[in-house]
């Protein structure tokens, strides 16, 4: 029960890792109120878990709706533990074809509104005496060819952004950190394409399937792995940790695939065969 008498904000709490997660916290005790546009997906978990979730519609587009969310949390009796974890894909257009509204609805959706997390969120963890953030990047901060560009960038923009609010919040004992998932068999990308319930299970299965493939550990990530690691640095086990960001990408980003894959044989391996 680490997080005992610990009060939480989760956005984007209603599905996948934010739901995954909202789950973990309040398993091992905070009260966990979960921020989301899905009012549905919302009221089921919250209606699920006995009280220790609750559940206010939060457009994080709209500033005041991020505002509002923090001060529910306050007014209920603080807030110790924010995850900025909602988002979606975006717009998929490359950087020579999208439009300016694109563009900048993305960068809102998956940068604006971690920053504005964490400004309304730091005023209030600062009054109780300290908190831990943890945001939402992506292993499409570290590379390209993972994700969009748009998304891409944005999510990069969540690594530096840690960085600075974690300097910036470290007086107040405010830590700041990162998770950074690989292929994880979520919606994320699959709810933009309005796909019936089938081709919905269909492209999950393509996504498990490349994700299996891509990486040293041969299955697909879940959300509740990229759970497991928000809740570490959101404990007080991860008290001397604060500005990076743990990478949860079933191996992906060690190295290129000759290096982990025996049947895929590297450079030097073909070349000791012509000794």
């Amino acid at each position: 029960m680490r997080f005992s008498g610990k009060r939480a904000v989760v956005t984007g709490g209603a599905s996948g890792i934010g739901r995954a997660t909202a789950l973990r916290l309040a398993d091992e005790g905070a009260t966990v109120l979960i921020g989301d546009i899905d009012e549905a997906g919302g009221h089921a978990i919250a209606d699920a878990s006995g009280g220790r979730i609750l559940f206010q519609r939060t457009d994080v587009l709209q500033a005041g709706d991020i505002e509002a969310l923090m001060q529910t949390a306050d007014d209920a009796g603080g807030l110790d533990i924010l995850f900025n974890n909602a988002g979606a894909g975006g717009s998929r257009d490359p950087i020579g074809e999208i439009s300016p509204e694109d563009w900048d609805r993305t960068q809102a959706l998956l940068l604006r509104s971690v920053a504005l997390g964490i400004r309304y969120a730091a005023p209030l963890m600062a009054k109780r005496g300290g908190g831990a953030i943890v945001n939402t990047s992506s292993v499409s901060a570290l590379g390209t060819g993972y994700a969009p560009t748009a998304y891409s960038t944005a999510k990069a923009g969540v690594l530096h952004l840690t960085k600075q609010a974690a300097a910036d919040l470290a007086q107040h004992k405010i830590r700041v950190n990162a998770v950074v998932p690989g292929f994880i068999v979520t919606n994320i990308f699959t709810r933009t394409l309005e796909l019936d319930a089938a081709k919905t299970s269909q492209a999950d299965a393509m996504i498990a399937q490349i994700a299996a493939d891509a990486q040293p550990i041969r299955r697909p990530g879940t959300s509740e792995d990229i759970a497991a690691a928000v809740a570490f640095l959101a404990s007080d086990d991860a008290s001397f940790i604060t500005g990076t960001h743990i990478l949860v990408d079933g191996g992906m980003t060690i190295g290129t695939r000759p290096s982990w894959d025996p049947a895929q044989p590297s450079l030097f391996a073909m070349l000791d065969k012509l000794k």
